[in-house]
């Protein structure tokens, strides 16, 4: 029986019990639109004695009450959805980072191992040219040679890395005159070595052979200072090597 606009609440607890079995409160449609089972009856009886029934919403409510539970129901889904595929890149975002580290670190150190690689070959490529030059002594023995003839026996003789600094310490120490001797100090020959008779060590023509002062020299730069590029540096921070 209607009074006025109103539904009855003739007989409440048993339309609550009747409706519990299907949506008994506004809290309940939530629950069985996710898919709870809903309390039962005796429950019921006690939920709906304190809440307020679909039955108590007018009917023209009901629908909006039904779909704005369905519409939180997906907007929940919706969060978790986009919290899980977050999570779930930035494990994958993480993951690739350390497959980008391990590869970069894999690729530094192959790069610097061919660099080494490459750096211990160039030094054996050197001694052996060095070693290659320095044994091209089979020159002919003259009376007597001229600058051309020491400087291309010099060339023979010294690493052509060196070379240029080789010819600028004999220009400064004799000008290229294997028998310069200097009658003050008993400096001698290209490299004007002090006595000329430390030459011998090289061989005992050392007055009257380039090639021997030649060989001598380069051996005492290379001892002394390590290489005649070395002893140029030397020699022109202090006018002598």
């Amino acid at each position: 029986m209607l009074e006025g606009n109103r539904v009855s609440r003739i007989s409440v607890r048993g339309l609550a019990v009747a409706s519990a079995t299907a949506v008994t409160a506004v809290g309940a449609v939530t629950g069985v639109a996710s898919g709870n089972t809903a309390p039962a009856s005796d429950d019921a009886e006690a939920t709906a004695s304190g809440a307020t029934l679909l039955a108590d919403i007018p009917a023209g409510a009901q629908a909006q009450v039904q779909t704005a539970s369905l519409t939180q129901q997906a907007d929940s889904q919706a969060i978790a959805a986009d919290a899980t595929a977050k999570k779930d890149a930035e494990a994958a975002a993480r993951k690739q980072a350390a497959k980008d580290a391990v590869a970069k670190q894999k690729a530094a150190e192959k790069a610097e191992k061919a660099a080494k690689e490459a750096k211990e070959r160039e030094e054996e490529e050197k001694v052996a040219s060095r070693s290659a030059t320095r044994d091209a002594s089979s020159f002919a023995v003259q009376s007597s040679y001229t600058v051309a003839e020491v400087q291309a026996m010099a060339r023979q003789l010294v690493p052509a890395d060196q070379f240029a600094c080789f010819s600028r310490i004999v220009d400064h120490e004799s000008s290229w005159n294997y028998q310069a001797d200097n009658p003050t100090s008993d400096a001698f020959g290209l490299m004007q070595a002090l006595p000329g008779s430390k030459m011998s060590s090289a061989g005992a023509d050392w007055a009257t052979n380039p090639a021997t002062q030649i060989k001598w020299g380069l051996s005492y730069m290379d001892g002394r200072y390590g290489s005649p590029c070395a002893a140029w540096n030397f020699w022109q921070a202090n006018n002598y090597y």
